[in-house]
């Protein structure tokens, strides 16, 4: 919900803020001087405005978002959500193709903004002229110009794709409204404020990193620092020459920085902030005395759902509190359980789609607004949310449910390892049987049979005898999604094979 005193869209946030801290940055590259002020990317927005208008790119139409630049990515990004358009972000490490798939799946013609190689350029779009510096070398290219979406929500959006176990894609539409409402629930939950600097080498196609970094930054009236990716060699000098106060991760760099070390927090650090996949305890306390906020959140809901409290002492096991979202956990028979009981969660709230494109998975929506989210997890009586994994992801040996992360837990006990992953491998008799596949940390040499081992010690010492798994097996890395997750519907995949 939108506060007094707040302006009451992207454009006006943007305007007020060229006009008020017009010489303040917005945005810095990590690994160049160049910098995006807060007036630069006003005038950016005009430009692209401009542009939009003159090659006839309808209100509602469909401008896909294919720059690698991270500088570049953002200013055509709000620009286009910023002007009412939908703004559809592109994973330039896919193939070049991948704009035309993308187009294919909203059903329309689109326009591309890529910086990859393009057939032709429509003269007229903004290439430079941002603070002296090229920040947009950039071409448009266009099939048959879009006309406005009936699907559209009637003011600027951004179109994201998720696939569930069947990898069917469903389209999420994230209207300004509700994106706003989150990254101003994000701000006020971590306490921006334009003195604060963070630091992001998340992908910018995907939701945190524009939710959480982008426009949080922006409705703080703050800097962001944006990596292309993340480097562990010098990362902390980094943090410390760019005076980073706050860091947005996930799971799986914090697992590397906490097992590879030193942890040389620079002064004026004031959280590190974790997404997108569970972190396992073992790695919490290894990050030691840095303040965590440790979240849990989905495209669906425009990133955040919960979020650990500034300051309130680690819970083991939770991501924190809902934050503008309210959460409930159902019984198999759709009954909301107690606290503290393990079931499906729910999510409602102004944050949180009520639908899919193209009416996809009508059936995860009930008549009061609640969406299922797939995970299942609880719910204390103070309203701390723990999460016990997918629903996809736990595992009936036999009539008894093992959740991944409490086998994962254990293994990861072992200074060796750096990351543990456990699915179910169909069984004839019992079901499903728990594999366990580890990473070893890097750069170190390590004894494969001796750590197995030491593993299946460690879990028969700590696991019931149905939560142990029945093969452990050390690999040198996963199959991952773009922020680095691991894609646990292709490690099921690898246990299945004989």
């Amino acid at each position: 919900m939108q506060q007094a005193g707040e302006e009451p869209d992207l454009r006006s946030i943007i305007g007020a803020r060229a006009a008020q801290d017009g010489g303040r940055s917005y945005l810095e590259d990590a690994r160049s001087d160049r910098v995006l002020t807060y007036r630069a990317l006003g005038d950016a927005v005009s430009a692209w405005s401009s542009t939009f208008d003159a090659i006839g790119v309808a209100p509602s139409g469909a401008v896909l978002v294919d720059l690698g630049d991270p500088l570049s990515f953002a200013v055509v990004h709000l620009a286009a959500l910023a002007t009412g358009r939908r703004a559809i972000p592109v994973d330039t490490g896919q193939p070049a193709t991948e704009p035309g798939r993308l187009a294919d799946l909203i059903g329309g013609a689109s326009i591309v903004v890529s910086d990859r190689d393009v057939d032709s350029t429509v003269p007229g779009a903004p290439a430079s002229g941002i603070d002296a510096a090229t920040f947009l070398p950039a071409g448009v290219r266009d099939g048959d110009l879009p006309s406005e979406s009936p699907d559209a929500p009637g003011e600027g959006s951004v179109v994201l794709f998720t696939s569930g176990s069947t990898g069917t894609p469903k389209g999420v539409e994230l209207p300004e409204s509700q994106l706003l409402f989150v990254a101003r629930a994000v701000a006020r939950h971590n306490a921006l404020t334009p003195e604060d600097r963070g630091f992001n080498s998340l992908p910018l196609f995907h939701v945190n990193a524009e939710v959480v970094g982008l426009l949080a930054t922006l409705v703080s009236g703050a800097t962001l620092v944006l990596d292309r990716r993340f480097r562990r060699t010098g990362f902390w000098e980094l943090l410390a020459e760019r005076r980073i106060t706050w860091l947005n991760a996930v799971p799986a760099i914090l697992a590397v920085l906490a097992k590879t070390g030193p942890l040389d927090f620079p002064e004026g650090l004031r959280f590190v902030r974790s997404a997108s996949a569970p972190l396992p305890d073992p790695v919490r306390q290894a990050l030691g005395d840095v303040p965590l906020v440790v979240s849990w959140g989905m495209t669906e809901g425009a990133s955040q759902i919960t979020a650990t409290p500034l300051g309130a002492p680690a819970r083991v096991g939770t991501v924190g509190v809902p934050v503008g979202s309210e959460v409930q956990v159902r019984g198999e028979d759709g009954s909301v359980l107690p606290p503290d009981e393990v079931g499906a969660l729910w999510i409602r709230g102004e944050g949180i789609v009520h639908r899919y494109l193209f009416g996809r998975a009508a059936d995860r929506f009930d008549a009061d607004g609640w969406l299922s989210t797939g995970d299942v997890g609880s719910v204390s009586a103070d309203g701390w949310v723990a999460l016990a994994g997918r629903s996809d992801d736990v595992i009936n040996r036999g009539g008894e449910k093992v959740y991944p992360s409490e086998v994962e837990d254990v293994l990861l006990g072992d200074e060796r390892v750096l990351e543990a992953v456990v699915v179910g491998r169909p069984h004839d008799v019992l079901g499903a049987v728990p594999i366990a596949y580890v990473i070893p940390q890097p750069d170190e040499p390590v004894d494969v049979e001796a750590l197995v081992a030491d593993l299946t010690a460690r879990a028969e010492a700590r696991l019931t005898r149905f939560r142990r798994p029945v093969e452990i097996v050390v690999v040198p890395d996963l199959p991952r999604a773009p922020t680095g997750k691991v894609q646990r519907a292709k490690v099921r995949t690898m246990a299945e094979r004989p």
